[in-house]
């Protein structure tokens, strides 16, 4: 079996290892504009190793963006901003992914350091959109409006548009978000997708948005570059999104020319008790691997090194992508490949020899 530190081939892309920087909002952009901040975050993870750094949540339309300070795809100035960023991170070893999303009726929030709570149209939100007209809960307690087919159709095209912007702008991975409650996840779920139309109610309904959404987007990607799918593999309530609906939408997925699912759980409801723990979401990405045939990431409190590469090593997931413990450590890499005795496979950069 493969390990930690072994490349990963998926269509014409290489990793230099299993590690992945996962999409992490950092809520520091100008109407969608990524700066000098973006810069630093992000190319420190390459220098520090890393073998994919993937762009927070990048939303496809200013409507769908989680605070009025997320980064943006909906324009072309967004394109040269984010391809600075993208060459150096090539530059320093590692492969340029990028989320793009909609957050739907988590949409028009403060940033978390503000309270994290719904804003007013007078203090820069403003009314979300959602499958159904219902609020998500708590201080996200603006109700939504409720898609028309005809938004539904442009918001798919908004997606569509969004890929093609993040290959002029050098992306070499391309991850759909559908989790963590935010729009293409609400579709999913029957907690807060009440629809009765043919987006809504069974789960060939229910499903439909993000089949569509991923043909067209398929359609527009470039073949040799991998094209990957972020789910919330359950909803952590009972009568809620699944696992076993997952397993077989990733089937689905998989024939539309998904090359790899990113599983994570919850956000869809503020009520789920999440039985949060080193490596909970690890089996997700191992049954979904084994049962749906694909390749996976496994995310959620991975932090050992050890842990990490026995996750690779024991088949449970292809990949392992690090949120906290990168903000925590952007040499992560680095220093696992010493504990791992790997550190052949990752040579420091000149400027850090005397230190690496």
């Amino acid at each position: 079996m493969p390990h930690l530190f072994d490349p990963l081939t998926l269509k014409s892309v290489t990793l230099r290892n299993r590690i992945g920087v996962s999409p992490m909002c950092q809520y520091s952009a100008e109407d969608g504009v990524v700066n000098d901040w973006h810069l630093v975050h992000l190319g420190s993870r390459a220098v520090g190793g890393a073998g994919l750094v993937i762009v927070e949540a990048t939303a496809v339309t200013p409507a769908g963006r989680i605070t009025p300070s997320d980064t943006g795809i909906w324009d072309a100035k967004h394109v040269e901003p984010l391809a600075r960023i993208n060459r150096f991170v090539k530059q320093h070893g590692a492969v340029p992914g990028i989320q793009i999303a909609h957050a739907g009726r988590k949409a028009g929030a403060a940033r978390p350091w503000e309270g994290g709570a719904h804003l007013t149209d007078g203090a820069g939100g403003w009314t979300p959109v959602a499958p159904s007209a219902l609020a998500f809960g708590d201080d996200l307690n603006r109700v939504p409006h409720a898609l028309t087919l005809e938004e539904i159709r442009q918001v798919q095209a908004d997606f569509v548009a969004a890929a093609q912007r993040s290959l002029a702008a050098g992306f070499e991975w391309l991850e759909l978000h559908s989790a963590h409650g935010y729009l293409s996840h609400e579709f999913l779920s029957p907690l807060s997708n009440r629809r009765t139309d043919s987006y809504g109610g069974s789960f060939e309904n229910r499903i439909r948005f993000l089949i569509e959404m991923t043909k067209a987007v398929r359609a527009v990607w470039l073949e040799r570059l991998p094209f990957t799918v972020r789910l919330s593999c359950t909803d952590w309530v009972e009568g809620g999104w699944d696992i076993e609906q997952t397993v077989e939408l990733v089937r689905r997925l998989k024939a539309e020319g998904v090359d790899l699912i990113d599983c994570s759980s919850g956000g869809s409801v503020p009520s789920a008790k999440v039985p949060v723990g080193p490596g909970y979401q690890v089996p997700f990405a191992e049954r979904i691997r084994r049962d749906a045939g694909i390749a996976t990431a496994a995310v959620g409190m991975i932090t050992d090194a050890k842990q990490a590469d026995t996750i690779v090593r024991s088949g449970q997931a292809d990949l392992v992508l690090l949120a906290r413990e990168e903000l925590r450590d952007p040499y992560w890499p680095a220093h696992a490949a010493k504990v791992l005795g790997q550190t052949a496979a990752l040579p420091a950069p000149a400027q850090y020899l005397r230190a690496w």
